[in-house]
């Protein structure tokens, strides 16, 4: 993305924090909160570990599962130890319940 001083219009690298030209201070983009990350209900293997770090992250969910399987043997099990971890420690999705605006059974609507 590019940076434009908002005073003399001068083109700035990204990390600027002051025009170089005129020395006006460039206001910075308002920061974003992420989401939380949530261990998913639809698309877990075993725990859904691997699914919210590739999620949260914006990975590839198959590139962080060959990475975990791998990190797995040659660490003598300790990421397994993580796993768990995580696990325990990175909370479940909340079901999604439908609207009560529904009527029920479904297809009887009023």
């Amino acid at each position: 993305m590019a940076v434009f001083c908002q005073q003399c219009g001068t083109g700035l690298p990204d990390a600027a924090r002051f025009c170089s030209k005129c020395g006006a201070a460039i206001p910075s983009a308002p920061f974003t909160p992420r989401r939380p990350m949530v261990r998913p209900r639809a698309g877990r293997q075993i725990a859904g570990v691997c699914l919210a770090l590739a999620q949260n992250y914006r990975w590839d969910v198959t590139v962080v599962r060959i990475l975990t399987v791998l990190a797995f043997i040659f660490s003598s099990g300790l990421v397994g130890v993580a796993y768990v971890a995580a696990w325990i420690g990175i909370p479940e999705e909340p079901l999604g319940f439908p609207d009560a605006t529904g009527s029920y059974p479904p297809g009887t609507g009023a």
